[in-house]
């Protein structure tokens, strides 16, 4: 691979231009379409990001949500039912025009943004009795928002997620869908995609339009800033009550249902992936999300049959056993070139197969994240590179953890709280009186800090002299601030 082709920035030293050129040169998005926000997803990214989806939606299902598919056109009259939501129509794409000769339609349709009132005037029809609760569905889709910065999967006009809505009898049902979807979190973005997370509850003012409560799952960034992945909020009634959703009880009372919705948006979960598990040679994937597992590079010169005959029952071998394996034939590429570009695109093992290994009837596998090289013979292959590809899943977390770890901080005062922001980022632990005003002020006069929130399921103790960081008057609790995207 010639030099320009691979990535010529440090990660660790300009981070903004490597995340571009790892975009870029691995071919995971063509940025050229020129409508700005709007990505061509390229086949690689496309392939990484079904498998994120993927294990949502197995996730999702194995816990009792069924999948819908509803348009992607939302009528102004469906955002406006519920107040505090529809101020959600400032943030959407308008269709307002039909046809060749540009008919006026007698209703302007939003490109949804978020699904609720969609699913909600649905979810009217469907409920009629206990016994059609609790209802929990999901759908994997696009969703449009007018944003006025965007980045390739960090934020965008377009982009993909799934959304969970559903519907419960009571409050504690609702409650305990939160702690569910926390769940789902860890087991997939934390466990399978290597990516670690706090799991916040939003202060009042930076909740989800319409919700009584947010919670979100916020990472950190190697620049040090906070990336929001999911998200989930309870809606307490506030959408039941502006859409009719209501349930003759066992009582034979009528009632109005508890709601919750869940968001992980993969297209932005893939974009932390790039960001957290990249090197300076490009990206790095855990197995578990990889579309490829192993790539065989065959290393050609005396005895090329022989060479390419091992190379081919390698292959057949590992896809009998359940790996995702490519065998790069291009006879076009040398086995350098093609070292640079599979280490790029981050497949986590590479089988070196060549004349001498085909004598020693062995395979020469280089992993990944470490770089390190080991000969394997070839009647333990299949064991050990189950053995490496768990060894390297695990290596990520942990890495990953580490790193997050290192980046969580505490500030008893302002100019603490100020400076480790300014000269490290990461998640700063501060005493907060619960006052916007002071959250303003945070953000202000730190350039972007915003409060995070208080960690979910966790009460924890205001600390030090007990002030707010920012007022100096008595803390009522424990919160994070941090610089987001």
């Amino acid at each position: 691979m010639a030099e320009e082709e691979g990535i010529t920035v440090k990660k660790s030293e300009n981070f903004s231009e490597w995340y571009s050129q790892v975009v870029q040169k691995a071919e995971l998005a063509d940025i050229r379409y020129n409508v700005k926000g709007f990505l061509v997803h390229q086949p690689w990214s496309v392939r990484i990001m079904k498998k994120i989806r993927d294990l949502f939606e197995e996730e999702l299902e194995k816990k009792g949500h069924e999948p819908v598919w509803f348009p992607a056109v939302i009528p102004e009259s469906f955002l406006k039912k519920e107040k505090e939501h529809a101020e959600f129509s400032a943030d959407v794409f308008w269709v307002t025009e039909a046809g060749e000769n540009f008919e006026k339609l007698e209703e302007k349709l939003a490109l949804r943004p978020t699904s609720e009132t969609a699913m909600y005037t649905m979810f009217s029809l469907w409920i009629r009795s206990w016994r059609d609760l609790p209802l929990k569905t999901y759908q994997s889709c696009q969703v449009w928002r007018y944003e006025s910065v965007t980045r390739p999967f960090i934020r965008g006009r377009e982009f993909y997620w799934i959304e969970g809505h559903d519907a419960f009898a009571t409050e504690e049902e609702a409650l305990e869908q939160v702690k569910e979807d926390m769940d789902t979190t860890e087991k997939i973005m934390h466990q399978k995609c290597a990516i670690p997370f706090l799991f916040f509850k939003r202060p009042e003012h930076d909740k989800f339009k319409g919700a009584v409560n947010t919670f979100a799952a916020d990472s950190i960034m190697p620049d040090g800033k906070a990336i929001q992945l999911p998200s989930t909020h309870f809606l307490g009634q506030n959408f039941s009550k502006a859409f009719e959703i209501k349930f003759v009880d066992k009582d034979e009372k009528t009632k109005y249902v508890w709601q919750t919705c869940y968001g992980p948006a993969f297209w932005r979960i893939f974009g932390a992936l790039i960001a957290i598990h990249g090197d300076d040679k490009g990206l790095v994937l855990p197995p578990e999300i990889a579309p490829i597992q192993v790539v065989i590079v065959p290393i050609l010169g005396k005895d090329d049959e022989k060479v390419m005959k091992k190379a081919k029952e390698v292959e057949r071998l590992l896809k009998e056993n359940g790996l995702e394996v490519k065998l790069d034939e291009r006879k076009e590429y040398t086995p350098g070139w093609k070292y640079n570009y599979w280490e790029l695109k981050g497949v986590p093992l590479r089988i070196e197969v060549g004349p001498i290994d085909v004598k020693k009837k062995q395979v020469v596998v280089a992993r990944r994240d470490t770089g390190e090289k080991i000969a394997v013979k070839d009647e333990k292959l299949v064991k050990s590179l189950n053995e490496l590809l768990k060894q390297i899943q695990s290596n990520l977390i942990k890495k990953a953890d580490k790193f997050f770890k290192e980046n969580l901080h505490e500030a008893e005062d302002f100019e603490t709280l100020k400076k480790i922001l300014k000269e490290k980022g990461g998640f700063v632990r501060v005493n907060w009186c619960g006052k916007k005003e002071c959250a303003d002020y945070i953000k202000a006069e730190t350039e972007g800090g915003t409060i995070r929130g208080t960690l979910f399921g966790k009460k924890e103790k205001v600390f030090g002299n007990g002030k707010c960081v920012w007022c100096k008057k008595e803390a009522k609790e424990v919160v994070y601030v941090a610089k987001s995207y």
